[in-house]
């Protein structure tokens, strides 16, 4: 029988594949902090799940390559509304 925390890993990791979602916006999904997403889903959910694991695992890791990227757009929109 699984524990409420091994289920909630497995949600997550559910949530994070199926909408491609970084740590933070599942953390802001489920109402819980960054550091909890990312061991729920790095120890619980690898125990739990492994095939799920490495799905998530893959997304993770495209998001990891990507965030310099999506910090530079962020950036450029900041500036691009802000007045002068």
């Amino acid at each position: 029988m699984k524990t409420v925390v091994e289920e909630r890993a497995i949600e997550l990791g559910e949530y994070i594949v199926e909408h491609n979602a970084t740590v933070r916006a599942a953390a802001k999904e489920f109402g819980i902090s960054k550091s909890t997403v990312h061991m729920d889903v790095s120890d619980r959910l690898k125990k739990a799940d492994p095939s799920l694991y490495t799905q998530v695992r893959r997304v993770l890791d495209v998001n990891k390559q990507e965030r310099h990227i999506r910090g530079g757009l962020a950036t450029r929109e900041k500036y691009k509304t802000s007045k002068r």
